[in-house]
């Protein structure tokens, strides 16, 4: 690029090519797309204007619904290939289509009109299939069983209402789930209330169905609810306790310190979601994730400092040359993420990652509902050590993040 040419600043190239800075941020990250300057200082980031089109390119990619690791061959690998893997995504869509549409239909047909407003509460309104969807991501990180009963408090959703956000959060000390919704309306101060795992199920269930819920909360303890039009359901008796019903919501660990001090991961993984969850899941005990290899799979970024790694979706052992059907005829096969141990044969997926030489062990029971919690063809794993939280998370959606803790493996080093 000509060094004369104008440099545009990461919100107004944003703008233009219709991306949010975060997404910029986050395909820098995986090596789609660098920006053409880093200050040294500052860290800011700045575009080319000739880096429009692929970035224009990236978007309708990820409109479309395809996987980072396949977005890299459209844009980058030969011909035949780009056509191949936008051909399979095709004949991917269109087996889902009658499916989507017809539960699409079904929700829009029995979502009522939104709920008049009310007084005397605290009082948040979001998409009720928003919501559902924040429970169903956050509530498998609450603790269940034994493990509940020696930590009562570990076994709730934590809701924390304000005009800007609702967060809800769960943890068993092992994993921690957040996810943030920004509310259309609200009424009343801030507020922070707990409401039991199974309980806020059962209130997604229902939310699912509206097109609109208000989150309301009384000055009582256990006035939890959720309103859409004339229906309500509460929380059942025992259920809730809020910050002035005693000491229950102040005990739940703070979650904002555990994510301000985590460590910039060493280690980035971009695979498909999916294809990581299906090899992880059957298998028990402990399961490991390590990467090894590089030579031609390593793909320099514009600036030269990072790597990111392209290698084939799913090989099986001894075939890792093979091309799957998303990789391309000389495409670089020297790294590959492999999934081992747990009872099952070892499963080698495509991935871009940044850093090589990885080998980290976790329990499979706390990394799958991690993975089947998240939205989008993509899932991002950052690893800073192999004993210290691996943050996981999707570029579809920052609104969302998970921490899962990694397990020591005898006579392996963290």
């Amino acid at each position: 690029m000509d060094d004369s040419e104008d440099l545009l600043s990461i919100g107004t190239f944003a703008r233009r090519v219709g991306l949010t800075p975060s997404a910029l941020r986050f395909y820098d990250d995986c090596g789609v797309l660098r920006p053409a300057r880093v200050d040294g200082v500052t860290g800011y980031r700045r575009y080319g204007a000739g880096q429009a089109a692929r970035a224009v390119r990236l978007r309708q990619l990820r409109e479309a619904g395809l996987p980072l690791v396949d977005v890299a061959v459209v844009l980058d690998g030969p011909e035949e290939a780009a056509h191949g893997v936008l051909r399979a995504h095709l004949e991917r869509m269109r087996r889902n289509e009658a499916e989507a549409r017809a539960l699409v239909e079904r929700l829009l047909s029995e979502a009522p009109e939104g709920a008049e407003p009310r007084r005397g509460w605290v009082r948040a309104r979001i998409g009720g299939a928003e919501l559902a969807s924040a429970v169903r991501q956050v509530a498998p990180a609450a603790s269940t069983g034994n493990a509940r009963e020696r930590h009562p408090v570990l076994g709730h959703v934590l809701l924390e209402l304000s005009a800007d956000e609702v967060r809800l959060v769960a943890t068993d000390r092992y994993r921690l789930a957040v996810r943030v919704l920004r509310p259309t309306e609200f009424a009343g101060g801030p507020r922070r209330v707990l409401v039991d795992a199974e309980a806020a199920r059962s209130l997604a269930e229902w939310a699912v169905r509206q097109r609109t819920v208000e989150l309301e909360c009384g000055g009582d303890e256990s006035e939890v609810r959720l309103r859409s039009g004339t229906d309500a359901r509460e929380v059942p008796a025992g259920c809730a306790a809020d910050r002035g019903g005693g000491a229950e919501a102040a005990a739940f660990p703070d979650y904002r310190l555990m994510l301000e001090g985590l460590e910039a991961g060493r280690h980035r993984l971009i695979v498909d979601r999916e294809a990581l969850r299906d090899a992880v899941a059957g298998r028990a005990g402990v399961v490991s994730l390590s990467v090894a290899g590089g030579g031609t799979g390593v793909r320099e970024g514009a600036e030269g400092g990072r790597k990111a790694c392209l290698v084939s979706r799913e090989t099986a052992p001894g075939e890792a040359a093979a091309v799957s059907r998303e990789t391309a005829p000389g495409a670089p096969a020297e790294q590959t993420l492999t999934v081992s141990d747990g009872g099952r044969e070892p499963v080698r997926l495509r991935l871009i990652a940044e850093g090589c030489g990885l080998s980290i062990a976790f329990d499979p029971a706390v990394l799958l509902p991690a993975l089947e919690a998240g939205v989008g063809p993509d899932v991002l794993l950052e690893i800073a050590s192999g004993e210290r939280p691996v943050v996981v998370r999707s570029a579809d959606q920052g609104s969302f993040t998970t921490l899962v803790m990694p397990v020591r493996r005898s006579g392996t080093e963290g």
